[in-house]
């Protein structure tokens, strides 16, 4: 592949992403292209594919438009072809795509691609740590969300539908998903990277309980 192609894929997903909230904007893919590498490094997998789903993973994100989970599908399929890549490439971007969202976690076949491993593991890096809160307090103003409710429980164990509909406050958000994710990742790069990010959350977190139950 050329690097033409990695170039072409890169400004085009800066355009498709104009706008876009900041969570989910072209810094976030940025980011987890440089994972997606940084990870890449220590496995035996085709780079190609690696850089140009991590690049169009989130080219449509279902939340939003409308939970339509075809039309990141259509958009980079179409953009690939437009490329001249070919059908067995275009084929795994497209596959690494439609599984890698934690929500569809219940519906993925049992053997994985070390490519969607890969990508998979980096975009969940990006969901914790640091980086992580910034993004879950964004999205959760984004969404007029509230910050927290002693009274309102997290929802463990969401069923893909109850997670897609769920307004649930910005702190139960960590226990719903984000603190689930160092132990789902694949790789041993991701798990050591992992690890640290998730010990942040928990002072986070502990720090925010205590700031919050002033006596």
């Amino acid at each position: 592949m050329t690097e033409n192609l990695i170039q072409n894929t890169v400004a085009f997903v800066q355009e498709q992403l104009k706008g876009a909230e900041a969570g989910h904007d072209w810094f976030h893919i940025e980011r987890v292209w440089k994972l997606s590498k940084k990870i890449a490094v220590n496995e035996n997998c085709n780079l190609d594919v690696v850089e140009l789903a991590a690049l169009l993973h989130d080219i449509a994100d279902p939340k939003f438009h409308a939970g339509d989970e075809t039309l990141a599908l259509k958009i980079a399929g179409k953009f690939l072809e437009s490329q001249n890549g070919s059908p067995e490439m275009i084929a795994q971007v497209l596959f690494i795509i439609k599984n890698i969202s934690f929500k569809n976690r219940d519906e993925v076949p049992a053997v994985l691609p070390i490519e969607l491993k890969i990508v998979q593991d980096a975009d969940r890096i990006d969901a914790i740590g640091a980086i992580g809160i910034a993004r879950t307090f964004n999205f959760g103003g984004f969404k007029n969300n509230l910050m927290y409710h002693p009274e309102i429980a997290p929802k463990l164990n969401m069923t893909k539908e109850e997670y897609k509909k769920s307004e649930g406050t910005t702190i139960n958000h960590f226990y719903e998903k984000l603190l689930l994710l160092k132990d789902l990742m694949h790789t041993e790069t991701a798990k050591a990277l992992a690890q640290e990010r998730h010990d942040f959350m928990l002072k986070f977190l502990s720090e925010f309980e205590k700031e919050w139950n002033v006596s």
